[in-house]
């Protein structure tokens, strides 16, 4: 039959635009039939119960997750009672006739500061770097003249400016968020006003709160002032662009009369079919129809199949009831939303609460949500309303609704909520009728969490639950933390060495003038009048001890602190100017949001990252399927690349032929669909299943049976699945599906492409478009996945009038439910390409269906019925029933499916990891897909044995027991002993061992008492995947790593679940992916991919963390010289705080005259460039060790400081002490000031070529700089002695500079100062190179040339001098006691990266003899037309050939599943009274074997087999 023209009048299989009714969206057209999917979606799937636990492909944790998903042990909320249209019993009231409940503020403030609080708050943040304290004390001390300190106004200006400087740079972080926090604060949502929330009615805003707002609004008119009077004539009025939430509003009815869209009554009315007329009651207004609201909205339709005994649910309207009629629905902010109100919301709009769901759009009450900001994923979740308030649809009805929601308090579990509905019942019909008490319980299923958005719904009409900082996305996220970086943190504890060595300086400074005060027979006797301390000596020590500490104050560097601010501000600006990190894609540079940090990035030794949208793009693509036997479809993944890469294969090249070869495959394939059948509905750029010969097979090329079989698994993916359609008009019109998981939306559009096309949904019926041919399929029922279940089955009425159920779910719990004996060569064949299949990084699906005949079905279904209307125990009771039909299946094949990985994933991974970078894996999503992509991007590879960590009794006995037998393996016992020699040890650990723990079990290896245990396992272990975590799970988890290993950590994720763990981590970094910018919002660098993370942290992580250390330590050594010269010259004054030097050199030493060099120094010095970091980053190493920055080093640079100070002091004394110098004019050299100059120039040339020593990068830039700081001196000096207001020091510098004394003695103490730093870094270089000094004699020498020619984003390593093959030796992988070559005893591959691994049944032995396998057909009997010989298929050559050789203590892995175990796997859940087969003994095993692994040949090339049969293969003798 072809294919129906496209005709408006087609209700199903046409779009057809949505007429705009009274409150409806005006928002596009949009399909009826999609309205259509949204009634039917879940019709039959749960009888009548509509609270049934949903479980999105694992996505959602089942009622086991749920309830211990919770890593956070603290006291929950008691609970609370929220009354609607009650009022407040006594019982909720104080002895003072208040409320006693009280709730937090819809309003959350992310930002630190509000604008009452900035200043105290930000000076206090200030104040905790101890060198600002003891600056604000020298102000202080400077303030009394009796210490000596000349200009006190100037000696404050250094704190201020620093001060001011950081005030400005915080205060601009935090408007950014507070700008975001306004957005989300006056966010749109529709709130029922004019309505008495007995909640929330009597509370009351504080003084204090008005006061706050009084001066917030205060600060905000004065700055719209400010830019209203600086903006340009004509725009005044203008506001900024706003919400397209806000823009595309919808209209009402009510606007025509002037109400705007302020005052909505949100009459709900459903949308006509086409060729419908209007309802009897509408009204047209303006030339179009509206609906006036009547007492009933909408009346269910009839088509709709009840079962026979119809639940009474009840209503929580009371029919009796007056109201005043002045409720309505009206556009308010979301900060006034509170707990126990009304909310409407609308397709596409965000949740602006905890929201508990009372209707829908939907007849059923279904609604969909997106929660990729809470768990991550994108996939849609089906949210459903309480049975007894679905009649609660207009403002008219909430009004009339009496009740109280008894809930449970806040908690963080994103899977788990506890409530109770209580009304009472009236009777209708009976107005004089006693009401009587009913309840309803109220799930997580029930409740639409703040942060997730609704789609594909309409409406929704809830009343809030939770508010602010109570939501669980707020519970999640924690505080705004503020993070400094280590060194800063570290350099305190400099400061306080410096603090003691000024001590003692003082110390020595206030005893020796004491003592030298006391003295009666030296000349200040008879010169000086007195002293400070009225000639006591004690008190004139005291004085001269604070004098001491004013003269001396440089020794503690404030300046260190403002120039760090700029070096790190500078770094942020050339790391947001990287255009190698720049993602075109969505506009997005790299961002730093926090600029203090960047040189922790520099010494990261774990990151821990979440899965989907960050390491994976999730996009789901349909690659390979196995039908009868058959293996289809040809696919080149990351994960074979990976593999080969392994095995020394040259992977460019062949993955450039298997591409080439995957073009021509799929121009063949979309030529044979079009010659079979046109297919209106596959758009080429679309095809995403290259397989040509399956066309082949569809057709029929290769025998009736193949042709069957291609066409039923087609069938069977077109209709066992929830999916919705969504049609976008055109001719013909686009067809898309929208699923509660990624995997069912790839299914289904696969089968589209092939021909067998969802077209959408009549009532319980699923239309579908047949190679041309329009057939329905009725939906009986729909037994849906969960995490528990790892299934789904559709009972399907077919075309024919035959039930068939179909089932697709892990391949273990499919195997277990076949018939007992029958199809055993099918079942092997079908369990190695699944295997294939899963090495090759695919998720895989079993297919299998089932006949049921009527009687069997009909009884069946009463049971399910009354397990769907169960009240309690109804999840228990529908798993049984379910349980009893799902048995006694017929094997169809298996599915493979790619969740594709972002761009260069795999080598980033792979370039952290030779960092010695220690990656973790932390997701939301199931264990089986964590472990498929963590082989996939080299996060986990063959040789590596895998600790599955899974505790089923949730005993923390177990769970210490099972450490210790881990732990064992690597012989030790979890002691402090261990955790401390651990804490020292940052050596990666070596690649054979990785972890993966879900949820629950992690739940107890995070108690107190076997964390130590679990976090030293970890340790050893390359890898670590923890899967089915909440948010704050993850952050527990960066926590104990942080807090136990005393390392850094980075956090990167993308969602608003990621948020958590992006704040704990000393680092963190979220992705701005297309789905969102929550994690963006509270990250310290925002990237545009996982990929940029490598430059981000190899590159400009490691050079910050470089120069940032050189920096600090160059600054503590150019004080040192300054301070100590002064100290040196004390010496001959008797230590009474007299300058050498004068006070504009005090001044300008920091200022000018060396600033500028240890400032270019932090921002662009490089050891190495860019490429070559990447190329070798195993110079990242030094960073995770923190050897950049020691005390050693600190020391050293002290004791050098030190020296050079006493060298430029003594040798100018030791110039003039025993000589006098005069000038021409007969002026002598030998004068204080005069003498200062010698030591002050000294000191700045010999400081500044110290920088310029130490400096790797030698260009012109930096060269100048240290030329034009050192000149500056002589500059100065030169200008300022010029004037005569220099008094004492005029025309010094004609007078010094025109000596030739001065020339010669620069020159020899310069000599002497650097010398010893130049001999000790000349041996260290020569004798001791570190591995950057050997990396940059390299590249010196040629090594690195290749880069220049290179582009890619993660360039290769050197070459090494021999060349490395590209086999192993045989030998590395061979069995005891076995030959090469022999097949039947070499270990089957191992299933590394199977996706469906569930099973834990322990394999002592893999092979052909314990595996009973047999070929499909005999081989000796193949007819010419059986394709497994005489078709070409490249990618299942390549994924088979690479299965030759594995480490065979991995077949222990008992935690996949292979196909040696699907084969031997009993159907132990299928009860048949079949014996089971005869198992066929001998080698056929091999021959399997033999016969796939056979050399690509094309179709002209294969062999001839009609007139000849081919002969068994022949075995390999033992």
């Amino acid at each position: 039959m072809a294919i129906q023209p496209y005709t408006e009048d087609s209700e199903v299989t046409n779009p057809v635009k949505r007429i705009r009714w009274a409150t409806h969206r005006a928002k596009g057209p949009k399909a009826d039939s999609k309205r259509q999917s949204l009634k039917e979606r879940l019709h039959r799937r749960i009888g009548s119960g509509g609270e049934k636990k949903r479980d999105s492909l694992g996505k959602e944790a089942g009622p086991t997750d749920a309830e211990s998903s919770e890593a956070d042990s603290e006291e929950q909320d008691p609970g609370r009672r929220v009354y609607f249209n009650i009022p407040l019993p006594p019982s909720e009231r104080d002895e003072d006739g208040h409320p006693t409940a009280h709730y937090a503020r819809n309003k959350i403030r992310t930002a630190k500061y509000t604008p009452l609080s900035f200043i105290p708050k930000n000076l206090w943040f200030q104040f905790h770097n101890i060198a600002n304290v003891y600056f604000l004390f020298i102000i202080i001390l400077g303030v009394f003249s009796i210490f000596g300190a000349s200009n006190p106004a100037l000696n404050a200006v250094p704190l201020i400016v620093i001060l001011s400087v950081t005030a400005i740079k915080d205060a601009i972080e935090d408007w950014r968020r507070t700008v975001l926090d306004n957005e989300l604060n006056n966010a749109p949502v529709h709130r029922l006003v004019e309505f008495n929330n007995v909640n929330t009615a009597e509370d009351t805003v504080s003084m204090w709160r008005k006061f706050k707002k009084a001066n917030s609004r205060a600060i905000v008119w004065v700055w719209r002032q400010w830019k209203d009077r600086k903006a340009p004539k004509g725009k005044e009025g203008t506001e900024g662009e706003s919400r397209p939430s806000i823009d595309t509003r919808r209209a009402s009815v009510l606007s025509y009369y002037g109400h705007g869209d302020e005052d909505v009554q949100m009459t709900p009315v459903p949308s006509p079919l086409p060729g419908q007329s209007p309802p009897a009651d509408a009204v047209n207004l303006g030339g179009q129809m509206h609906v006036r609201e009547g007492d009933q909205a909408r009346v269910s339709g009839s088509d709709t199949k009840t079962p026979t005994e119809q639940k009474f649910w009840g209503s929580v309207i009371d029919p009796f009831k007056t109201t005043p009629d002045k409720a309505r629905f009206k556009k308010d902010a979301w900060k006034n939303v509170q707990v126990g109100d009304f909310v409407r919301l609308y397709n596409d709009e965000e949740i602006p609460a905890d929201v508990v769901v009372l209707s829908t759009s939907s007849e059923d009450g279904a609604c969909y949500v997106e929660t990729k900001n809470l768990d991550g994923e994108t996939n849609l979740k089906v949210r459903n309303a309480l049975h007894c308030t679905r009649d609660v649809k207009h403002a008219r009805h909430c009004e009339r609704a009496d009740f109280i929601i008894e809930s449970e308090g806040p908690h963080s579990n994103l899977y788990s909520y506890n409530a109770v509905i209580r009304w009472k019942q009236h009777n209708a019909k009976d107005p004089n009728a006693t009401p009587y008490d009913m309840a309803e319980p109220i799930t997580i299923n029930n409740l639409l969490l703040r942060g997730s958005q609704l789609r594909n719904t309409e409406w929704v009409l809830g009343v809030v639950a939770f508010t602010g900082e109570e939501t669980k996305i707020m519970i999640n996220s924690g505080i705004t933390p503020s993070k400094r970086a280590k060194i800063t943190k570290d350099l305190n504890w400099n400061v306080v060495y410096n603090f003691i060595i000024l001590f003692f300086m003082c110390l020595v400074s206030g005893i020796v003038l004491g003592v030298f005060w006391a003295k009666d027979d030296t000349s200040h006797a008879l010169f000086e009048f007195g002293s400070y301390g009225n000639g006591k000596p004690s008190l004139d020590g005291v004085i001269a001890f604070w004098a001491g500490v004013i003269l001396f104050q440089n020794l503690v560097p404030i300046s260190l602190y403002i120039t760090l601010e700029i070096i790190r501000t500078l770094q942020a600006v050339f790391i947001y100017s990287d255009v190698l990190m720049y993602y075109e894609k969505i506009d997005y540079p790299c961002t730093p949001k926090s600029w203090n940090i960047s040189d922790d990035v520099g010494q990261i030794e774990y990151i821990f990252s979440d899965k989907t949208g960050t390491l994976t793009q999730n996009v789901m693509e349909f690659k390979k399927c196995t039908v009868n036997g058959v293996p289809y479809g040809e696919a080149y993944t990351e994960a074979q690349a990976g593999m080969q890469r392994r095995q020394g294969i040259n992977v460019e090249e062949e993955s450039a032929r298997a591409h080439e070869q995957i073009a021509r495959d799929r121009v063949r394939m979309i030529e044979d669909i079009r010659r079979m059948h046109d297919n209106p509905y596959l758009k080429d750029e679309d095809l995403t299943f290259v397989a040509p010969d399956y066309i082949s097979d569809l057709a029929g090329d290769s025998g009736h049976e193949q042709r069957m079989a291609c066409e039923r698994f087609m069938v069977a993916l077109a209709v066992c699945h929830t999916v919705i359609t969504e049609r976008t008009p055109g001719d013909p019109p686009k067809i898309e599906f929208k699923a509660q998981s990624p995997d069912e939306a790839a299914l289904v559009a696969t089968a589209r492409d092939v021909g067998f096309t969802l077209v959408g949904r009549e009532d319980d019926r699923l239309v579908v478009n047949v190679l041309g041919e329009e057939r329905r399929y009725q939906v009986l029922n729909t037994l849906e996945f969960n995490s528990t279940r790892k299934r789904m089955s559709a009972i399907i009425r077919m075309p024919d009038g035959k039930i068939v159920l179909f089932c697709k779910g892990a391949d273990s719990m499919i195997y277990s439910r076949l018939i007992q004996g029958q199809q055993r060569e099918l079942r092997a064949t079908t369990g190695e390409h699944l295997e294939m299949f899963a090495r090759e990084g695919l998720r895989t699906l079993c297919i299998a269906e089932r006949e049921i005949s009527e009687e069997e079905y009909q009884e069946w279904n009463k049971d399910y019925d009354i397990a769907a209307n169960a009240v309690s125990g109804r999840e228990e009771k529908l798993e049984e029933v379910s349980d009893r039909i799902e048995n006694q299946l017929w094997l169809l094949g298996g599915t493979a499916i790619e969740d594709r990985l972002q761009d260069g994933v795999p080598d980033a991974i792979s370039l952290l990891g030779r960092a010695g970078i220690k990656l973790w894996v932390l997701t939301g999503d199931k264990v089986e897909t964590a472990i498929n992509i963590g082989f996939s991007c080299n996060l986990l590879n063959n040789d590596m044995d895998l600790l599955v960590l899974k505790v089923d009794d949730q005993s923390l006995a177990t769970a210490e027991a099972m450490l210790d037998e881990k732990l064992a393996i690597f012989g030790m016992t979890g002691s402090q002993q261990e955790l401390d020699a651990a804490q020292h040890d940052h050596e990666p650990p070596p690649p054979t061992h990785a972890i993966i723990i879900d949820g629950d079990t992690l739940k107890l290896v995070l108690d107190d008492s076997i964390k130590r245990k679990f976090l030293l396992l970890c340790k050893q272990c390359r890898s670590v995947l923890c899967c089915r975590v909440s948010p704050s799970q993850k952050a527990a988890v960066v926590n104990m790593v942080k807090t136990g290993l005393d390392c850094l950590t980075l956090s990167i994720g993308d969602g608003a679940n990621d948020v958590a763990m992006i704040q704990e981590a000393h680092v963190g970094v979220g992705i701005a992916g297309l789905e969102g910018r929550a994690a963006v919002m509270s990250s310290d660098y925002a990237i545009g991919q996982f990929r940029f993370l490598t430059r981000l942290v190899l590159v400009h992580g490691r050079w910050s963390y470089r120069r940032l250390a050189e920096t600090i330590a160059n600054f503590f050594y150019k004080n040192i010289v300054w301070t100590f010269s002064l100290f040196w010259y004390q010496i001959y004054t008797n230590f009474d705080s007299q300058y050498i030097f004068d006070y504009s050199y005090i001044v300008m030493f920091n200022l000018a005259f060396t600033s500028l060099p240890v400032i270019l120094m932090g921002v662009l010095d490089q050891d190495v460039d860019d490429k070559v970091s990447l190329a070798v980053p195993q110079l990242y190493r030094r960073g995770i060790e923190r050897k950049e920055w020691t005390q050693p080093k600190f020391w050293m640079y002290m004791v050098d400081g030190i020296y050079q100070s006493a060298i430029a002091f003594f040798m100018v004394y030791l110039l003039f002490s025993p000589a006098t110098f005069n000038t021409a004019n007969g002026l002598g050299l030998d004068e204080l000031k005069r003498m200062g100059i010698f030591v002050a120039t000294i000191a700045v040339f010999v400081a500044n070529f110290y920088v310029l020593f130490n400096t790797y990068r030698w260009d012109w830039l930096m060269v100048l700089i240290v030329v034009i700081s050192t000149l500056l001196i002589w500059a100065w000096t030169g200008i300022y002695t010029s004037f005569s207001s220099s008094v004492q020091f005029y025309k010094a510098a004609s007078e010094v500079y025109g000596s030739l004394v001065f020339w010669a003695v620069l020159l020899v103490a310069s000599i002497i100062c650097l010398l010893p730093r130049f001999t000790a870094k000349s041996l260290q270089k020569i004798y001791f190179p570190l591995d950057v000094d050997i990396i940059r004699e390299q590249v010196k020498l040629g090594k690195f040339d290749y880069l220049k020619e290179i582009d890619s984003y993660t360039p290769p390593p050197p070459k090494k001098g021999a060349s490395v093959s590209s086999t192993e030796s045989p030998s590395k992988y061979k069995v005891a006691n076995a030959q090469a070559g022999d097949d039947d005893i070499r270990p089957i591959y191992p299933p590394s990266v199977a996706p469906t691994a569930t099973t834990h049944n322990p394999r002592s032995q893999n092979g052909s003899n314990s595996t009973d396998y047999t070929f499909r057909r005999s081989i000796e009997g193949i007819p010419s037309h059986r394709i497994s010989l005489d078709r070409p298929r490249p990618s299942y050559d390549r994924a088979r050939m690479s299965m030759d050789r594995v480490r065979p203590s991995f077949e222990a892995s008992n935690d996949f599943t292979s196909a040696a175990m699907l084969a031997r796997m009993e159907s132990s859940q299928s009860r048949s009274s079949v014996p089971p087969a005869t198992p066929q003994t001998g080698h056929t095993m091999s021959r399997l074997r033999n016969a796939f692994r056979r050399p690509t040949v094309t179709r002209e090339e294969a062999p001839e087999l009609d007139n000849k049969p081919p002969s068994p293969p022949r075995r390999v003798p033992t």
